[in-house]
């Protein structure tokens, strides 16, 4: 089966993001005084082929782990869907 992956990683909340922090303060800039702390981060998207959904979940897991988040500094979390065949 293929499934399909909808991955975010983001930085650790006990930890500065610079990018975050420099959208926050020109939220005023461009009239949005209201929005604050902006954190930003990736979103991944991918297809993973598995004999079924919990071995899929492991695949994703190994793969956020070893590569695609930094666990020092950040954090991560998907959803897995069945893909959909074309």
């Amino acid at each position: 089966m293929k499934f399909r992956a909808e991955i975010d990683v983001m930085p650790l909340k006990a930890l500065l993001d610079p990018q975050g922090k420099a959208v926050t303060a020109s939220m005023g800039n461009v009239g949005l005084p209201e929005i604050s702390n902006v954190r930003i981060g990736k979103h991944i998207t991918l297809e993973v082929e598995a004999d079924n959904e919990a071995a899929a979940e492991e695949k994703v897991n190994t793969a956020c782990k070893k590569l695609l988040a930094n666990q020092i500094m950040e954090s991560f979390e998907f959803t897995l869907h069945a893909a959909e065949t074309a």
